[in-house]
């Protein structure tokens, strides 16, 4: 039996630990990354579980910490959107006027192997920007997040490289200092100092109804905020197509932003994400405010294991 059919909201791990397979794959049929694909075949190979009433708690596993993962990329990218939860919570009560944007800022796209200097130029030119007075006066704390796709044109030689950034505004930033689209692109072009067809998308942070209905409006933007944390790259990107030319790609891809950091933070936000390089195997376990402590010691464990040939978890017995 899978851990799917006993657990359907745990089916997720069916889905990244596949995902898993298949890249590391990928990164076995190149000399230069079998020690990646090696450590990736060894990642969260088993779980184990205590039962919670109905449910089950993921209570142990291990993972392989290879930056390009996608069950690691998950997991992290959990711990993240939990870790900007709780700072929120401190500080969007000293901000209560304070209203939430989401920035998209794109750049002409580049060859595969010109994505280190593009994001380089990117980076110089995010630094320009919040310096603006523009930005400055209106913009009291931001987290930008850099994501990066396949040219969809030309998937196996381009890069799509995009920031998306969310910005914590003044209250008056609607009323008085209201920046429009048409502006937002301006400003972008002369940080970036380049005059051609660029793409910038601006919109504002709304809570789900149901959130607002309810009176919990607060909760509802800290939910919004922190689900725009986003993978630095999807497996469908790293994937691709599947040919020689789309493996090509994502070698060069991890070539290219080797030691790079895609997530950053600035103004009052500027600490609300620390040490997110060194994340351990039990934050990656315990991705929200639960701990391994919690957990009762003499409840017996659940174990799934994945198997490869089934691309799933499959029920291996109580503990």
């Amino acid at each position: 039996m899978g851990l799917a059919e006993i657990s359907k909201k745990d089916e997720k791990w069916d889905y990244h630990r596949s995902d898993t397979q298949s890249v590391g794959e990928i990164f076995g049929y190149n000399p230069d990354f079998e020690r990646w694909s090696e450590r990736m075949s060894k990642c969260s190979t088993f779980l184990m579980f205590q039962s919670d009433g109905d449910a089950l708690r993921l209570s142990q596993s291990f993972f392989c910490h290879v930056r390009h993962c996608p069950v690691c990329q998950w997991r992290k990218s959990l711990y993240w959107k939990a870790m900007l939860h709780r700072a929120l919570d401190n500080i969007l009560p000293q901000y209560p006027s304070h209203r939430f944007i989401f920035l998209t800022l794109t750049v002409p796209n580049p060859p595969i192997h010109e994505l280190r200097n593009t994001l380089k130029h990117m980076n110089k030119a995010w630094a320009r920007l919040i310096e603006r007075l523009e930005f400055s006066r209106v913009v009291d704390g931001w987290v930008r997040t850099t994501e990066v796709t396949r040219d969809s044109k030309r998937p196996n030689t381009y890069a799509h490289p995009h920031f998306h950034a969310i910005l914590m505004v003044k209250s008056n930033y609607f009323s008085k200092n209201y920046i429009k689209q048409e502006r937002w692109l301006e400003l972008w072009q002369q940080s970036l100092r380049l005059d051609c067809w660029l793409s910038v998308g601006i919109q504002a942070v709304k809570p789900k109804a149901s959130a607002v209905a309810s009176g919990q409006y607060m909760d509802g933007v800290r939910y919004a905020v922190a689900e725009t944390m986003k993978y630095s790259v999807k497996p469908s990107d790293m994937m691709g197509d599947g040919s020689l030319s789309a493996h090509r790609w994502f070698y060069e891809f991890c070539t290219q932003v080797k030691k790079m950091r895609f997530v950053a933070t600035g103004g009052v936000l500027k600490n609300v994400l620390k040490n997110i390089d060194k994340i351990t195997d039990e934050q990656m376990v315990h991705v929200n405010d639960e701990s391994a402590d919690e957990l009762e010691k003499d409840k017996r464990q659940i174990i799934f294991r994945y198997t490869a040939t089934q691309r799933r978890y499959v029920f291996k017995g109580r503990y």
